[in-house]
């Protein structure tokens, strides 16, 4: 199985969230119901964009900040 890459335009929401939970909040802080949703293992991040009115640039940033701070808050000192 190859690792999953976080631009992906064909990754699913589902793989996202358990690859990089992290991610999570991003959908929260949007008020999206993806978290969850029974649909998650079929949408992406462009369907779900789209859904609900997001500039997918701007949303795949939020969601690379959030997997950067997560890694840069587990390096060693």
């Amino acid at each position: 199985m190859q690792t999953p890459i976080l631009d992906d335009p064909d990754l699913t929401l589902d793989v996202l969230m358990n690859n990089w939970p992290e991610t999570i909040s991003v959908f929260i802080q949007h008020h999206m119901l993806c978290v969850g949703c029974m649909i998650c293992p079929f949408h992406t991040v462009i369907d779900a964009c789209n859904e609900y009115h997001l500039d997918e640039d701007e949303f795949r940033a939020q969601l690379h900040r959030a997997v950067s701070a997560r890694c840069a808050g587990s390096r060693p000192a």
